[in-house]
């Protein structure tokens, strides 16, 4: 494949200014990433002529002078728990062979609206239950793994087949895939973007965001995705702003929380040093760094895996009855143990989640944000079950993984992962997590950074 541009937005100028073919790019980045299959296998399915099709529409829009935006001809791949109407939703298992969508879900609406071209669906953790993604590759080692539940649109970010992605985010699972991939993966508020046609798995939980090459895109495919959906009884009727204005403010005199508990409970010793360095760089660009204690930390993943069990559950309940053997090992169990959940558990999982937003909320009297790392380690080997941190404790991936993560997923909050640097040709994230739909702000910190770093410039082999 020729060097195309590298993001969305410099894709977007070079397609406005007709410099650049719709049609050529698509059919290019549909070249890649069948390429790509034997060694990633990050897309479940490719589409071949829909993309094309859609691609030549918006080459004779944009010719016509119709021009719909940043997003119009930009190839986009989604992950496979958003309905496309009359193709599969597989969510990554045998449960779900024979499904067709009666109907496009909202973000593929609003994709569409906004002139994307949709490639192909990627590969989830079977119905978003894990944080590995075992069908799909890591493009930053063969033997790696991409993070889950959103690995596939991880993956085909990272490796160059298409320009953006759609990820879906419950504990983690756009953030973790982001972190040990070396994108950028923004999980919105819970309530701003619409999971209508989306296949749940925690419906007070669930969020859906993009995965981009860079922080920009992530704002400009916020700008499409965001907005109040009334078929989504979760969906926040809250004002949507232009998420592009004032990114490039800059972190000159905010208040950035860097957290004494949790995050840096166990770590691996070279990700805590790329993060900390990290937090240095943004208090050379104005930032004031305060130490801050998260409240109620004890409780994040309780709290997080209180609420998804039973809802999961609920959901697979009658599919668990007819198609049991369907489910992978994994899935299954977890399943089970939801339903083993007490509806008493579950109302103080809620009342318990709804003490931990209001500890946060006052928390943010005093801060703008919080930094933090993302995951507290680079991307796990395929089959590995655990990390050995530098004091000797173990812990087992997963817990790992969604420990940093599920803060703010427990607490609905907006959060992104950005590259902060490498261990051993393994991505390194950062994270900022900010006040309720203020993704804004979460943004404009995350461009500070990468502005005035490189990291996001590197591309793994392929």
């Amino acid at each position: 494949m020729r060097s195309y541009p590298p993001s969305i937005q410099k894709a977007a100028y070079k397609i406005k200014t007709g410099k650049l073919s719709p049609v050529e790019l698509t059919q290019a980045y549909l070249s890649r990433a069948r390429e790509s299959q034997p060694k990633l296998n990050a897309f479940v399915l490719i589409t071949d002529e829909t993309a094309l099709r859609e691609a030549k529409t918006a080459e004779r829009e944009i010719r016509a002078g119709r021009y719909r935006g940043p997003l119009h001809g930009i190839p986009i791949a989604v992950k496979d728990l958003c309905d496309m109407k009359d193709l599969p939703t597989t969510a990554s298992s045998k449960v779900r062979r024979g499904h067709r969508a009666r109907a496009d879900s909202a973000v593929i609406e609003r994709l569409r609206a906004a002139g994307a071209v949709i490639i192909g669906k990627t590969h989830t953790h079977e119905f978003a239950l894990g944080a590995t993604t075992p069908t799909t590759r890591n493009p930053w080692g063969k033997n790696r793994i991409p993070g889950g539940s959103s690995g596939g649109s991880g993956a085909a970010v990272a490796a160059g087949l298409c320009l953006g992605a759609i990820g879906t985010d419950t504990s983690g699972s756009i953030r973790i895939p982001a972190s040990v991939c070396g994108i950028v993966g923004l999980k919105p508020t819970f309530g701003r973007v619409s999971r209508f046609g989306i296949t749940p798995e925690s419906w007070s939980l669930d969020t859906a965001g993009p995965m981009t090459p860079r922080v920009h895109d992530a704002a400009i495919m916020l700008n499409a995705l965001a907005g109040h959906d009334p078929r989504d009884s979760g969906s926040a009727e809250v004002y949507a702003p232009d998420f592009l204005k004032g990114i490039n403010r800059g972190v000159q005199g905010l208040r950035l929380g860097v957290p004494k508990n949790l995050f840096f409970d166990g770590i691996d010793a070279e990700v805590e040093a790329a993060v900390r360095q990290a937090f240095v760089h943004l208090r050379r660009q104005g930032a004031k760094l305060v130490p801050v204690s998260l409240p109620l930390s004890e409780h994040y993943r309780s709290v997080t895996d209180g609420i998804s069990l039973p809802e999961t559950a609920a959901y697979h309940q009658d599919m668990l009855r007819k198609r049991a053997k369907l489910y992978t090992s994994g899935s299954r169990i977890w399943l089970e143990a939801g339903e083993y959940v007490f509806a008493t558990e579950y109302i103080r999982a809620l009342r318990v989640r709804q003490l931990i937003k209001d500890a946060w909320r006052e928390m943010f009297g005093n801060i703008d944000a919080v930094v933090a790392p993302t995951v507290p380690a680079t991307a796990a080997k395929v089959g590995q079950e655990e990390f050995r941190w530098p004091d000797g404790t173990k812990e087992s991936l997963v817990d790992a993984y969604v420990r940093t993560s599920c803060p703010a997923s427990a607490t609905g909050l907006p959060a992104i992962s950005v590259p902060c640097g490498f261990v051993d040709d393994l991505p390194v994230g950062l994270q900022v997590i900010g006040r309720p739909f203020d993704e804004a702000l979460v943004l404009r910190v995350a461009q500070a950074y990468e502005a005035t770093t490189e990291w996001h410039n590197r591309v793994p082999v392929m």
